[in-house]
């Protein structure tokens, strides 16, 4: 399963590229204007450190705005992916994006039904927002199971982004499902190497260690 980052912030982005782990970058206009600096500005910044798809989404509502603002948002990079709603116009911009070998990303996806569409529109990504479904007592990981099945039933092509990932359990269970890609959060990226057993195994490797050069040294043994 790869590994892209939720955040528009370069620091988060810059650390967790180091890790040597990371695929790829999910924007959205709260993530940018988070940042306080002008959006075109900030994902160049960003695509100049990940080489992998990052996904900077348009604000328009109607179709024909869709298109035009993807037209100049793709000129920021290569690896720009253009983020679309999953609306009825949203469907009509990507059929038109995709015809033109535009990569687009449907974000806001809570149904098996918008990703089914949204995949026969010729979406490269969808993006099932899980954590959101969480906060109404939906099973968030229920929509990626009734996606992945759907997806293998046809033979579609378009990768399954699991979003709104709010703890490691969400990673998990997207690997489990088979997802093709999570889309998480720094904090939560950070937390996935952590686990309290290693922590204090090393803390105990490090003692013993320190036990037997004290030990060593007192019987005047040279270390």
């Amino acid at each position: 399963m790869k590994l892209f980052i939720d955040t528009a912030n370069l620091e988060e982005i810059k650390k967790a590229n180091l890790y040597g782990v990371l695929d790829g970058v999910t924007t959205n206009p709260t993530l940018l204007a988070k940042e306080r600096i002008q959006p075109t500005v900030q994902l160049k910044k960003i695509c100049d450190i990940v080489k992998g798809p990052v996904s900077a989404e348009v604000i328009s509502l109607d179709s024909e705005g869709m298109v035009s603002q993807a037209k100049e948002l793709i000129r920021i990079a290569s690896n720009i992916v253009i983020k679309v709603p999953c609306t009825v116009e949203g469907l009509k911009a990507a059929r038109e994006l995709s015809s033109s070998g535009i990569k687009t990303n449907f974000t806001l996806c809570f149904s098996p039904t918008q990703a089914l569409l949204v995949a026969k529109a010729g979406a490269t990504f969808v993006s099932p927002f899980v954590g959101r479904l969480d906060d109404i007592s939906h099973e968030g990981m229920d929509l990626i199971r009734d996606i992945k099945m759907i997806y293998e039933n046809y033979k579609i092509s378009t990768q399954i982004i699991v979003a709104s990932i709010r703890h490691p359990i969400h990673f998990l269970e997207a690997a489990r499902i088979g997802a093709d890609i999570a889309t998480v959060p720094f904090g939560v990226i950070e937390k996935l190497m952590k686990h309290p057993l290693t922590d204090i195994g090393i803390q105990r490797f490090l003692d013993d260690w320190r036990k037997l050069n004290q030990a060593l040294s007192n019987s005047g043994i040279e270390i």
